[in-house]
């Protein structure tokens, strides 16, 4: 299992539970994922460090003063 937090504009995109699917990006160095469609975005992520699984389940949903974060939890041996 591994976690993932993403960058999220709006609170009540998703939920927690909810299964989300993920689009990888590949920029010039590195990756990056939004949870589609255009909910939340990654940060950026190294080439060995890629996310392995196209869908992960909604684990919480923090808010702070930048913003809302949502974690995701992916299961690295269901391959894309």
């Amino acid at each position: 299992m591994r976690t993932v937090e993403f960058k999220m504009e709006r609170q009540g995109l998703v939920n927690v539970g909810d299964q989300v699917k993920i689009i990888e990006r590949e920029g010039t160095s590195s990756y990056s994922y939004i949870i589609d469609p255009a909910v939340a975005m990654s940060g950026c992520f190294a080439a060995r460090d890629r996310i392995k699984s196209e869908y992960g389940i909604v684990k919480d949903i923090r808010e702070n003063a930048r913003g809302f974060y949502v974690v995701v939890d992916f299961d690295e041996d269901m391959p894309k």
